[in-house]
């Protein structure tokens, strides 16, 4: 069928969805569960086939196992002799992730899905051996080593290792700065650490000549979201500090769930990438087309990552390449994403297999004929000299920018960043143009009260909405909406409000590292706190699977002060059994928690019955987020999709139920854009 009916028809289905009647509509503030990915492609069930093999695998024997251990414990064991003699910790941790991908063969003895799984994992522990034997020699020959290298970094995040492959060129002599190529790989069920260790060792991979390329393991299998969004940045971090790199020559390219990872990671970034490459990935989450239906705090959730086709706006100033296959399941996906650019004012030109954006600086979406959920050599070659082409010349800073966001956790596009809005997760957009050798601005805004611009050392006026400023040149200004009347204003603000980094939702505490809080004292009630550590339970159980770390926790009697300036605290238990709630009741200002009564304003429950989860900013530490109740807040089914979409946004008050660890929510909802409620 020809893609422009199946777009059509797509469309159609997408209008007659969006008119269900309000009726189905859950009011704003009442709770109902987002609906969930329970199938995925035939005949998978969520989240099990996708973390986890079939029941079918080969099992190790005890023999097998002690075997493992005992390397385990020899490598471990090496590694704490060479922490006591202060060893460099990027070393280490290049050492450490030999024994970790052997650990989580022990932890989760499925993953042990045939006989050969153990030879490898020995193989493995064999490797790290060497490694250690090595550094104890003051000795570290990989970080000299030319071609295929396995290196780890240790996360920020959890404190865990994880690897990440470097394929460095023959000619890097560390001297020179090389552009840095940035794979996203795309989902296998069987991808963990051993084999992804194996495999990166002996296997050819798909290199892009005159890079410096890594290969992310984007801790495991999670679309690059959450966690896995902050391993792109970390594996860049290490490149880094690692190697000689050119950040102006940075590409981003992925199939499959690594194309989906790069719909988000691009165009929620969009001025870090000398060059992006999409392949086949998900652009449009199941939860789309019954966008309506949703209570609004859940719609509002959706606009985060769900509905990445209509972000597209922000490849504008990226050198931007799309490619599916003619007979891929993702065609209309990929097909929606232009149409979006179209009705933008974009204008395409070429063949139905070939279009090239005329009035845009450089986007391009690629076809390959009969092709399915794969890449068509022709379309390989044309992307590899798209690609080249697009790294000799570099990160281009443009004069004229467009820019959507939705929130402010994404932000910024060069020489601007949105610091307000007026609603989030309502769209909204710049238009900015700077001209007369960057002294004249005029731009254009919807659905914002704060934009900071920068390089404006040669300004000297700036229209904005009509608006005429006339302003002294500096190298940044802000500037301010109020009463639908632009100003400069001041870059620092006291009073709260919605900003980059504290906009919220819960899960936005998971992106930057964070501190769980376990309770030591006597609960107010009883079967709340006990609900509280059944969450807490789950959310590190789930954690380790999907995002194969460890949640960083303390009890109540051992956090500092420290931490809060450190981390995002995420505090579990009421204001009896942890300290640190109990300090904070009361300078919350939307939580009254008595022992009789939880209240969010003017909405109440039964304390002895009631649990409540929130994210605010912190009072101990305003710069990080206090987390109350709650890990990750999506449905576990959607944790190994490629959308795991929060549920909540928030704040939360769950029913206790003992018999569950993922209890029903009564009431639940957004703060606005002064963490007030709504």
């Amino acid at each position: 069928m020809n893609e422009y009916i199946i777009s059509f028809l797509f469309g159609i289905i997408l209008v007659l969805l969006a008119a269900v009647p309000a009726l189905s509509q859950t009011p704003q503030g009442h709770a109902s569960q987002v609906p969930a990915a329970q199938k995925g492609r035939a005949p998978e069930n969520l989240p099990w086939t996708r973390f986890h093999p079939a029941a079918s695998q080969y099992r190790p024997t005890d023999t097998e196992k002690q075997q493992i251990q005992a390397k385990i414990d020899q490598l471990d064991g090496m590694v704490r002799e060479l922490q006591s003699t202060r060893a460099d910790d990027g070393l280490l941790a290049d050492v450490e992730i030999y024994a970790e991908a052997a650990r989580w063969k022990m932890a989760y003895e499925e993953e042990v899905f045939r006989q050969v799984s153990v030879a490898d994992t020995l193989r493995v522990l064999d490797n790290g051996l060497e490694r250690a034997a090595q550094l104890k020699e003051g000795k570290s020959p990989w970080t000299s080593q030319k071609g295929r290298v396995v290196r780890g970094f240790r996360s920020a995040l959890d404190g865990s290792v994880q690897p990440v492959r470097v394929t460095v060129p023959d000619e890097y002599d560390g001297v020179r700065a090389f552009p840095l190529d940035v794979a996203q790989h795309g989902r296998f069920t069987r991808l963990y650490e051993v084999e992804t260790l194996s495999s990166w060792e002996g296997a050819e991979v798909d290199y892009l000549p005159g890079t410096l390329q890594i290969d992310l393991f984007g801790r495991g299998k999670n679309t690059y979201h959450w966690p896995g969004e902050a391993d792109v940045f970390e594996a860049i971090a290490f490149a880094k500090k690692a190697y000689k790199i050119d950040l102006e020559r940075v590409t981003l390219r992925g199939f499959s769930m690594g194309g989906a990872g790069v719909w988000h990671t691009s165009l929620h970034h969009p001025d870090l990438w000398a060059a992006v490459e999409v392949g086949a990935g998900d652009n449009t989450s199941h939860r789309i087309p019954i966008l309506n239906t949703l209570p609004a705090y859940q719609q509002a959730m959706c606009k985060i990552f769900d509905n990445m086709y209509q972000w597209t706006l922000n490849a504008y100033n990226i050198p931007f390449a799309s490619y599916v296959g003619e007979n891929d399941r993702n065609f209309v996906k990929h097909n929606s994403a232009k149409e979006e650019l179209m009705k933008e004012g974009i204008h395409f030109e070429g063949n139905r297999f070939s279009l090239k954006a005329t009035d845009a600086p450089s986007i391009l979406f690629l076809i390959g004929p009969k092709t399915g959920h794969d890449m068509h050599p022709e379309s390989r070659q044309v992307l590899n000299a798209y690609l080249s082409d697009r790294i000799k010349l570099g990160r281009q800073v443009p004069d004229r920018i467009r820019f959507v966001t939705y929130t402010t956790r994404y932000n910024r596009d060069y020489w601007v960043t949105v610091d307000g809005l007026e609603k989030h997760y309502e769209r909204a957009e710049v238009d900015a143009k700077r001209s007369d050798n960057r002294s004249q601005y005029d731009i254009t805004t919807r659905n914002l009260t704060r934009l900071v611009l920068r390089q404006t050392d040669r300004a000297t006026s700036i229209t904005i909405d009509g608006q005429k400023l006339r302003v002294k040149s500096a190298p940044e200004m802000t500037l301010a909406k109020s009463n639908e009347r632009w100003k400069l204003a001041s870059a620092r603000e006291r009073r709260i409000r919605k900003k980059h980094g504290l906009q919220g939702p819960i899960d936005d505490a998971f992106l930057e590292p964070f501190l769980v809080v376990r309770p030591t004292g006597t609960p107010w009630n009883a079967a709340p706190n006990e609900q509280a550590l059944r969450i807490l339970q789950r959310f590190d159980r789930q954690y380790t699977l999907a995002y194969r770390g460890h949640i960083r926790i303390k009890d109540d009697k051992d956090v500092t002060a420290e931490d809060f300036t450190k981390y995002q605290v995420v505090l579990f238990g009421d204001p009896g059994s942890n300290r640190w709630i109990a300090k904070l009741n009361g300078k919350l200002p939307p939580l009254h928690w008595t022992k009789k009564t939880v209240a969010l304003g003017n909405t109440s429950f039964p304390a002895a019955e009631s649990l409540p989860a929130l994210i605010y900013p912190d009072p101990l530490s305003p710069d990080h987020y206090v987390v109350i109740n709650s890990g990750l807040t999506a449905a576990w089914a959607d944790w190994a999709g490629d959308f795991p979409t929060p549920r909540y946004g928030d704040f939360a008050i769950f029913k206790v139920q003992p018999d569950s660890d993922d209890p029903d929510a009564a009431y639940a909802g957004l703060f606005d854009e002064s963490w007030k409620l709504q």
